[in-house]
This record gives C-alpha cells, structure tokens and sequence, in this order.
C-alpha cells in the first residue's frame, strides 16, 4: 500500500475516534456545536464531489455510465440506511438493543468504503486524494458523536464503546487495500470507483447532514449554522485550486 495512502487511511481512522473522546470530556460542550460540525462536512463533500471526483470520473470515463454510477452509489446508500433505520424502529421489542451492533456493523461498512474512496483517489492524484480525505475527515466528527450515543444508550459501557469503534475504524484500512489491488488490477475500475465515491458523499450530505441541519433550525443560531457549510466549501475549493495547481 502506497505510503500517502496509508497515511490518510490512518489520519482518517484517528479522526473517527476522536468523536468518541470529546463526547466522555465534554459532552455538553459538544452538543451546542455539533451543528456547525455538521454544516462544515455537508460543505466538503458537496465541494469535493462536485469540484473534484466528478469532474476526473467524467475525464476518465463515459459520461452515461459514470453517472450512473453515481446514481447507484446514493441508492445503495439509500437501502442501507433503510435497512438500519427498519431494525432500530423494532428496538423497543427486543431487549438486546440491536440497534448498537447494526451502528457497528454499518460504521465498519462506511469506513471500509471510506478506505476505497481514500485509495482510489489518491491513485488518481494526490490532490484529489487530499480533498478526498478531508471530506471523510470532516464528516467523521459529527458521524462517530451521533454513533457514539446510540452506543453508550444502547447499554455499552463508554470503554466497550470505544474499543468497538477503533475495532470499526480498522476497517478503513482493509477497504483501502480492496481499493488499491482492485484498480491495479484493471484501471478501467478508477473512474467508477471515483463516480460511487461522488455518489456517497452527495447523498451523505444531502439525505443526512443537511436535513440535519434544519431540523437543527432555530432562529438564534440557524443562519449561524449555514456559514460552516458556505466555509466548507469555499476551503474544499482552495485546497484542490492550490494543490492541482
């Protein structure tokens, strides 16, 4: 595995537990802010995928199939987050909380897709990589404190918790082998895989942060919480401007 790759896997894997941390430090703190967490990564995924992986996806594919491709990229998000959101909807029937081990289940499965995306990209240059990684940065604050509760509310000691969500983490990293061997293998695979990346950010974004946000909505810090998304993307811009630069 390229040494960048490595890295960023790594940065990314540190970045989802942190989450976990603040949230046994400074609980409180940190849910009068989350929104603007929240706001920031909706931001730089929005940025990223339609600045970046796209626009290289279209470059180095056909442009039906690659957007098709993005369009089963925010389907298959789609179900399963039906999925999970079917099994937590039957919580209250079952005494074993099932929702905490499909939180942890779907949190390995996005963090080995995140692995595949961090790989792809960075094959494909290393400011798409850049951008790339922080996306999945930005968005793993937000993501492990909302994982990170259900958890603890589940019945899950904070340590129990923590240890399964570095156990998740790991996951990237085998994602971004698969990544790796399955584009040197046949590099017809690049710009697919970068096309499914751009459609998991844009539903990301679109279906969870964002709805987020105005649900979130309150006169006194509503229009706060848009300015993170507005940085977000102007910051996304900058990097990918100055690095392909």
């Amino acid at each position: 595995m390229p040494l960048s790759i490595f890295l960023a896997t790594l940065f990314v894997s540190a970045i989802s537990l942190i989450g976990g941390f603040l949230l046994i430090s400074k609980r409180f703190a940190l849910e009068r802010h989350a929104g603007y967490f929240v706001s920031f990564a909706a931001g730089v995924m929005l940025a990223t995928s339609f600045f970046d992986l796209l626009p290289e996806a279209l470059e180095l594919g056909q442009e039906s199939l690659i957007l098709a491709t993005v369009l089963m990229g925010i389907v298959i998000f789609f179900f399963m987050e039906r999925f999970l959101l079917w099994f937590h909807h039957h919580d209250d029937t079952h005494h074993a909380k099932p929702s905490v081990w499909l939180i942890i289940m779907g949190d390995s499965i996005h963090n080995a897709i995140d692995g595949i995306a961090i790989a792809t990209t960075f094959l494909t240059s290393p400011a798409l990589g850049v951008a790339a990684t922080l996306a999945i940065a930005a968005h793993e604050i937000p993501q492990e404190l909302a994982d990170f509760s259900v958890l603890i509310h589940g019945g899950m000691t904070k340590r129990r918790a923590l240890l399964f969500n570095v156990l998740s983490a790991l996951t990237a990293f085998a994602g971004a082998l698969v990544g790796v061997m399955a584009i040197q293998a046949s590099q017809t695979m690049l710009p697919f895989f970068l096309a499914f990346s751009a459609g998991m950010f844009i539903y990301i974004a679109c279906s969870d942060l964002i709805p987020d946000l105005h649900r979130d909505f309150t006169k006194q810090k509503g229009w706060l919480q848009s300015m993170p998304l507005l940085l977000g993307i102007l910051v996304s811009w900058l990097i990918i401007r100055q690095l392909e630069g």
